[in-house]
């Protein structure tokens, strides 16, 4: 099964989403679901109640839930409760909400788009564009941020590639790629930029995007001349490839007498 993380927004709001290619479906974080419906301050309680109402009414809905890995506020790869399209409709339906039309039409609108990107790939992008417009970024960010998507593929196909499990060794690798490069665990950085589930690339300056890529680029080209068949050797490597990106860091600070790690977050430009 070959799946793809994705954060959706509804309102704002971040909803934890993966794409199953092979089913053409997407799996939902039922939690993240619930937040935008009720606003509850305790969401997994909500839904910890609404499960014991559905299991004693016996609820199919209940009965199908599965379970995968998603990204905590932590940082780590906690399994999370999901459910498809079709099954978050039915259990929309016992949550008393103003949202839930509206969330039903976006939840129909998401398939629909996924879709259209599988037919036409530039779709995706420009819709990805317009999200960083109505957002407030600039056009030169943007085109860096785009920019830092396309080598992250590059690398995460290289992993692919060399026997790399997603999730948790991804996490791994790419937090090993972050302390390289910026002196910082993945945890760190987004605390100094006082992030706590919004996206740390999202939250870059220009130039923390270009020494990212420059790190995950090179690693990507040693492990591309390496051929590492082990999980160690590509933790080496990413290790490597962070350094990299990290001495050309440490050089820029020394000629500009400035920081180049960034307690700067959209949050904060973009309000300015």
């Amino acid at each position: 099964m070959t799946k793809k993380d994705a954060i959706k927004l509804f309102e704002d709001k971040q909803v934890r989403s993966v794409w199953d290619s092979e089913a053409e479906k997407w799996y939902i974080s039922i939690i993240d679901v619930i937040e935008v419906l009720t606003d509850s301050a305790n969401p997994r309680r909500y839904w910890s109640d609404l499960k014991i109402k559905l299991e004693k009414e016996g609820s199919e809905v209940y009965e199908n839930i599965v379970q995968l890995k998603m990204e905590a506020p932590d940082g780590k790869m906690r399994l999370t409760d999901v459910a498809d399209v079709e099954q978050l409709f039915r259990l929309i339906q016992s949550i008393p909400s103003p949202k839930a039309e509206p969330f039903k039409q976006w939840l129909a609108q998401l398939g629909r788009e996924r879709l259209e990107e599988i037919d036409d790939p530039e779709q995706g992008i420009d819709r990805i564009m317009e999200y960083y417009h109505r957002k407030g970024y600039s056009a030169n960010w943007i085109n860096q941020r785009l920019k830092s998507i396309e080598v992250r593929k590059e690398l995460t196909d290289e992993w692919e590639r060399r026997g790399i499990q997603k999730g948790q060794q991804y996490a791994i690798l790419t937090d090993v790629i972050t302390q390289g490069w910026s002196g910082l665990s993945t945890k760190q950085y987004k605390q100094y930029k006082g992030l706590k589930t919004e996206s740390l690339r999202d939250n870059m300056t220009n130039l923390e995007l270009v020494l990212n890529m420059l790190a995950e680029a090179s690693t990507t080209e040693i492990s591309q001349k390496e051929e590492p068949e082990t999980f160690e050797h590509s933790k080496q490597i990413a290790h490597r490839g962070g350094k990299v990106a990290g001495a050309a860091r440490k050089e820029l600070e020394a000629q500009t007498g400035q920081k180049v790690v960034s307690p700067l977050s959209a949050k904060k430009v973009l309000k300015k």
